[in-house]
Parts: C-alpha cells; sequence; structure tokens
C-alpha cells in the first residue's frame, strides 16, 4: 500500500477536525471565544457565552466534522475502508484538539476537547454495530449533566464507560465490527482525557463550572 495515500487521508481530515466552529460562531455574535471563560473553543464554553442555543450548533458541526471525515478517507481509501475509518476518525479528533487553524488565528496551540468531534466518528463508525452502546452512552452523559450539571464530568464517565463496554464486546468476537476498531477507540479516549486534564483537576478541587454557569463564574 502506497504510504502516500494514508498520510494524505490523515492531513485532509486533520485540517477538516482543525475548523474552529466556536470562534467563527463566537466571531458572528462579536465575542472571541478565545478570551472568555476557559478559552477553550468547544460547545460548552460556547454555552456558556453566547447561551445553549449556540453550543447546541457549536456541538452539532463539531459532530458533523467527525462524521464527514471518515466519510471523507472512506473515499479516498475506498480500497480499506477499515483502516480509513481509523485514519479518519483519529485525524479529526487531532485536528480538533490541537487546531493548525485556530493556531494560525491566535498565535499559539489552541484547541477544543475533542468530546463533539468523537461523538460524530462514534456515530458512523461504532453505531451501525453497537447502536445500544451508543444510546446508552448517551443517556449516560445525560443522566451525569443532569444530576450534577457538569458537562466535563458527564464526557469523562460516558468515554470511559463506553470505550471499556466496546473494546470488551470486541474483544469478545461481538456482532462483526471489525477488530482493528480498538486501534481507534483507545487513541481517542486517550486524547479526550488529555485535553480534559485541567478540568479532572478542577472536579478534584471543587472548582469545576457546572453547566449554566456565567463565563464570569
Amino acid at each position: 500500500m502506497n504510504i502516500l495515500t494514508p498520510l494524505l487521508t490523515f492531513m485532509i481530515c486533520y485540517i477538516l477536525g482543525s475548523f474552529p466552529t466556536a470562534y467563527v460562531v463566537g466571531r458572528l455574535n462579536h465575542v472571541n471565544i478565545f478570551e472568555v471563560g476557559s478559552g477553550n473553543m468547544g460547545a460548552n464554553n460556547v454555552s456558556r457565552a453566547l447561551g445553549i442555543k449556540w453550543g447546541v450548533l457549536v456541538w452539532a458541526v463539531d459532530a458533523g466534522k467527525g462524521i464527514l471525515a471518515v466519510l471523507l478517507a472512506r473515499l479516498i481509501m475506498p480500497y480499506d475502508t477499515i483502516s480509513a475509518s481509523i485514519i479518519g476518525a483519529i485525524a479529526v479528533v487531532v485536528g480538533h484538539n490541537w487546531s493548525v487553524l485556530a493556531t494560525l488565528i491566535t498565535g499559539t496551540l489552541r484547541g477544543g476537547k475533542g468530546a463533539a468531534t468523537a461523538s460524530g466518528t462514534w456515530l458512523i463508525m461504532i453505531a451501525p454495530y453497537f447502536g445500544g452502546v451508543v444510546i446508552a452512552t448517551l443517556m449516560v452523559w445525560g443522566l451525569v449533566v443532569l444530576l450534577t450539571r457538569y458537562v466535563s464530568l458527564a464526557v469523562l464517565v460516558s468515554v470511559a464507560i463506553g470505550s471499556v463496554w466496546v473494546l470488551v464486546l470486541i474483544g469478545q468476537g461481538q456482532s462483526n465490527i471489525p477488530h482493528d476498531y480498538m486501534y481507534y477507540v483507545v487513541p481517542v479516549a486517550i486524547m479526550i482525557y488529555v485535553r480534559h486534564w485541567k478540568n479532572i483537576q478542577s472536579l478534584l478541587a471543587g472548582r469545576e463550572r457546572r453547566l449554566g454557569d456565567p463565563v464570569s463564574s
């Protein structure tokens, strides 16, 4: 297999992931999302700065980046759609978390935390095989948010449960999900946890902002 094609696939999906949705939405509302709240270009920070409806829009677009990246990767590498999906999914999350476009805008390495974009890759890669796992994971996320109003905690708990669940099912040979998908599930989960490290520290210290808290709190 020509190594140039997988590299091209990774770069295209990385650039797609780098699109700073939150920054664009913020600018449309005369707000620099990098200068308010946590400074993170994610749906949660947008929700605090601009309202829930804008946060939902950012989440939907960022999830769409994940779906589109996998589809594009499969088109570029139709001879190996499993590897293509893994490359595209990892690349788009890397691009969102460490965005070259956001870095060009701000002059420093910036990005989001990967949850929304990763959810899009889950919808297109995991849901066709384990739809129940995806639904249950989303329900866990919603329940944690409802009970605690900590979006970061909901992400961390749902990613942990969902990832371990999928890995167990893959290990058991359940359904016809590609075994190689474990090489996608683990790196994406690790990236989300790495980007949420400050949130983990804030949660442990009792300083984490809750959903609905103003950006100035």
